[in-house]
């Protein structure tokens, strides 16, 4: 397929949105999303509409920033994430899911990591009563079903776009492999990559065990203190979180994010605190979660990250119609 523009940043946008790559990547992209519907209310899930704005949002997201809104004199947030009103949904369905927007202001030196967006979307599920076991198994066979239905809908937009398909056709090969952090820690220790221990998997070690794995797998067990208060600790391994990240093979990189959450109120009130965050500022959430919220576990998988996996595309921005690279102001 021919390009009309091969920069390494997005072009103007009248440019960008008649390239012949950006309207074969939005094909496929209007797949992943029949696909994820029907497959998410197959398995019983309510698909909501989220908050764009609210007094407070999701404070786990790496180096990013929050940007505020004036609502009738009070400072509100953009959307980061909607883990918070994902864990409220609960009260009322058992299964939910989001096809959410987010707006991350992400720091400007990751406009050249080809993986971030300042404004992206993200398919959200949570289900109440459920551990990280179950929310993987749902992660994992909603990216077999999407695999499966772009190949059979749209494979001559992926082959048009240069995509092996036989390396998507690995996806369907078998279970998604497995690993702990401190396992992946070790093994990019090997490769010579100097990942902490106690930190996440910064952007060049996921690239680094993406490019060795030829199916997704999970990295389970992230150490407290990187992630969001919402993530619940092992009561049998103080200090490991219940959670995972879902890596793509290839060099993608990361697809999802997820875990068991935090439902009682005192560990998340004391787990505000130690990662810095003001209890105070979580009235709303607090409150209902001083009432009782379902114990639940869920996960937050990029679409324009599993676009660009599914159509081999070098950079994120290629399959948003309108992109946002970080620090490049764009309409």
């Amino acid at each position: 397929m021919t390009d009309t523009y091969d920069g390494e940043l997005p072009p103007a946008l009248p440019v960008h949105l008649a390239s012949p790559v950006t309207q074969s990547a939005l094909r496929v992209q209007h797949q992943v999303l029949v696909a994820v519907r029907e497959f998410l209310g197959g398995e019983g899930f309510t698909e909501l509409l989220p908050p764009v704005i609210g007094p407070v949002t999701d404070p786990g997201v790496r180096g990013s920033k929050q940007l505020d809104v004036d609502y009738y004199g009070h400072r509100y947030k953009l959307m980061t994430s909607g883990i918070l009103y994902k864990q409220a949904s609960l009260l009322g369905f058992s299964k939910i899911f989001y096809i959410a927007p987010n707006v991350r202001a992400e720091p400007v030196e990751t406009c050249s990591t080809r993986r971030h967006l300042a404004e992206f979307h993200q398919i959200d599920v949570e289900l109440a009563g459920a551990t990280r076991a179950q929310a993987q198994g749902v992660a994992e066979r909603l990216v077999t079903h999407v695999v499966k239905h772009v190949l059979a809908t749209v494979p001559g937009e992926l082959t048009g776009l240069g995509r092996d398909l036989t390396e998507l056709a690995d996806v369907l090969a078998g279970a998604f492999g497995r690993m702990t952090h401190a396992a992946a820690v070790t093994r990019l220790h090997d490769l010579g990559h100097p990942q902490s221990p106690d930190a996440e998997i910064d952007w060049e070690g996921e690239e680094l065990l993406s490019r060795k794995a030829s199916q997704p797998f999970f990295v389970d067990d992230y150490p407290k203190g990187s992630r969001g208060f919402y993530d619940r600790e092992a009561t049998s391994e103080p200090g490991i979180l219940r959670n995972f990240d879902l890596l793509a093979p290839g060099g993608f990189g990361e697809l999802a994010s997820g875990s068991e959450r935090e439902s009682d109120y005192a560990r998340i009130v004391t787990r505000m605190r130690e990662t810095g965050e003001n209890p105070a500022k979580y009235g709303w959430y607090l409150d209902m979660v001083r009432e009782g919220i379902p114990a639940s576990a869920g996960f937050g998988l990029g679409l324009e990250r599993l676009v660009r996996f599914l159509t081999g595309l070098d950079a994120v921005w290629r399959v948003n119609a309108y992109p946002k690279v970080p620090g490049l102001v764009a309409p």
